[in-house]
């Protein structure tokens, strides 16, 4: 039977891993290979979830605006307000 061992794990994911070992009564090393087993039984399942860029793109749309650049900075320019704020003393 092989050995595995994996480099780099920090410590909150392996507190995690502890955690869940714990909760469901294996230790560490058979909640990996739970882990592994399960992932390698549904291949798809992690393969068509989406990563959190593509989440993150996909909700903030693409700008849609029929102006060339230079109309859309001109106007840009001219909604802007000076502010006369005092900058505040630290």
């Amino acid at each position: 039977m092989a050995n595995l061992q994996i480099k780099g794990v920090d410590d909150t994911l392996y507190d995690q891993l502890k955690r869940l070992a714990a909760s469901e009564n294996r230790s560490v090393s058979q909640q990996v290979l739970y882990l592994i087993r399960s992932a390698l039984a549904h291949p798809g399942a992690l393969s068509d979830s989406k990563s959190p860029a593509l989440i993150l793109l996909e909700l903030s749309g693409a700008w849609e605006d029929e102006r060339d650049a230079a109309s859309i900075v001109e106007d840009l320019r001219k909604s802007r307000k000076i502010s006369r704020k005092p900058i505040p003393k630290l």
